[in-house]
């Protein structure tokens, strides 16, 4: 019964919003069923469609994790943002450093060429050395309001959209100053070839070659395997939703809510700072400022329609992404409705997934007296 309420919580939510939504494409003068086929259709129309879902779908795999397991210590993670940018620097820092290239950077203005050959490093430590790289900087930006929670008792939420305002703008005066390429444009220097991870359809040739998915997909369908051994087969993962049910209960038995909340807080930085290995590694081959689609804050909702299981978050990431790819050609093919009907209608899946979550709490506690 609780599996089936786990199910039926977020697909309610869904459906409901579809059908506020298709009843404010009405409003605006557009066939809703119209709408709603450009939106579906061209997320799973053909093997490109898919391609493009599916690198859509994977930093908000990442972020939605992140958030999940700060959830399940009672946690809410709001600077998932914030450490996958600083994720991507370091990623990139490291591809640049040990890419061993020559890389042309600004310096004082003025175009300027650093070698770096002498640092070279062969791909199969290089790559493993940029997702650690982009790993730990994720993890150590999460674990900062984790220990000020922990040992001050400063509200993570506080604490989590300040650092994301400093680590936008610490990694924009890095690049700026420090590693950006000739251009107009505030992004570093390209990462090294060995750096690359490859794309997936290397592997897979009915993927098209221009669709950008790559082997970061694999790895987030990985990690939704990880997570769920962690927190529901492990001892550190009990301790960690010990915490989370009921912190006072959890100290009584012996386990210890700081530590919980540290280690929460840095697995889920971590999380979210690999939203960057496809971006840096397998995309855009350099760190690049506005990069993020707002996956920090989209991974909330993600968690949210997922309810922070790793099976729920994987599948509610896969539906934000068939929005995110059908919105484009909403606006491109629809006399009124704008590309910004993707936007409203996770608004009302959040608000949905909200108002059931609170009614059933309500329901539950109602019986209980």
């Amino acid at each position: 019964m609780k599996i089936l309420r786990e199910i039926l919580s977020p697909l309610i939510a869904v459906i409901a919003a579809f059908i506020v939504g298709g009843i404010i494409v009405l409003l605006i003068g557009d066939n809703p069923f119209e709408t709603y086929s450009l939106l579906l259709a061209n997320s799973f129309g053909s093997a490109k469609d898919i391609g493009y879902t599916l690198f859509y779908a994977t930093p908000l795999i990442f972020t939605g994790l992140a958030v999940a397991v700060a959830f399940r210590c009672g946690l809410l993670n709001i600077g998932a943002e914030g450490q996958l940018y600083v994720a991507s620097f370091a990623a990139a820092w490291v591809g640049i450093t040990f890419g061993g290239t020559i890389v042309k950077i600004m310096e004082g203005g003025q175009p300027k060429d650093v070698d770096w050959s002498w640092m070279s490093l062969p791909a199969t430590l290089l790559v493993p050395l940029c997702i650690l790289a982009a790993v730990v900087a994720g993890g150590i930006w999460g674990a900062i309001p984790g220990i000020l929670k922990a040992k001050f008792g400063s509200h993570e939420v506080i604490n989590t959209i300040m650092l994301n305002f400093i680590a936008v703008a610490l990694v924009g005066y890095l690049t700026q100053y420090h590693y950006k390429a000739p251009g107009p444009i505030l992004q570093t220097a390209p990462i090294g070839e060995a750096a690359y991870i490859p794309q997936l359809n290397q592997f897979l040739p009915f993927i098209p070659k221009d669709v950008p998915l790559n082997i970061a997909f694999l790895l987030a369908i990985l990690m939704c395997v990880v997570v769920y051994v962690f927190l529901w087969k492990t001892k550190w993962g009990f301790e960690l939703r010990a915490v989370g049910e009921n912190p006072s209960a959890a100290e009584y038995g012996g386990i210890s809510p700081q530590k919980q909340i540290i280690i929460a807080m840095t697995i889920s930085g971590a999380l979210a700072g690999m939203a960057a290995i496809g971006e840096v590694l397998g995309y855009r081959r350099h760190h690049e400022e506005g990069f993020s689609a707002e996956w920090g804050f989209l991974g909330i909702a993600v968690a949210l329609l997922g309810r922070n299981h790793p099976l729920g978050v994987f599948v509610a990431a896969l539906f934000f992404a068939v929005l995110q790819r059908g919105e484009i050609f909403v606006d491109a093919f629809t006399p009124r409705v704008s590309k910004d009907i993707g936007w409203v209608l996770q608004a009302i899946i959040i608000l949905f997934v909200a108002c059931l979550q609170i009614y059933s709490k309500t329901t539950r506690t109602k019986g209980k007296v």
